[in-house]
């Protein structure tokens, strides 16, 4: 449970993150503060993936995938407001099956 909220935590960071940079650059590079905001969000993120509890990187990095496809249909729904269509919940979803796999695997 706990990693779950460190992903969690990590989703959210890394999606403001790349949000900011994302306004910024729409923005025609007006408004620069995004810059250093976006970079120290994505330093906090970057962060807390690491506090992830399992053992390699590669693992964490991969199941952290299926938690960010979850996290970023709920940025379209919550910040973009756009309701992911049924596609979307049952990648999310299989994303989701997939990083659990991943996680909780029985490892010798």
């Amino acid at each position: 449970m706990r990693s779950f909220l460190w992903y969690a935590a990590a989703a959210v960071l890394e999606i403001a993150g790349c949000s900011a940079f994302w306004t910024w650059l729409r923005q025609g590079g007006a408004a620069a503060i995004y810059v250093p905001l976006g970079l120290t969000i994505l330093a906090a993120f970057a962060a807390a993936l690491t506090r992830v509890d399992v053992a390699f990187a590669g693992r964490a990095f991969a199941a952290y995938g299926g938690i960010y496809v979850t996290a970023s249909l709920a940025w379209l729904t919550f910040a973009e407001r756009r309701i992911p269509d049924q596609w979307d919940l049952i990648g999310a979803a299989m994303c989701i099956g997939g990083a659990a796999i991943i996680v909780l695997a029985p490892r010798g």
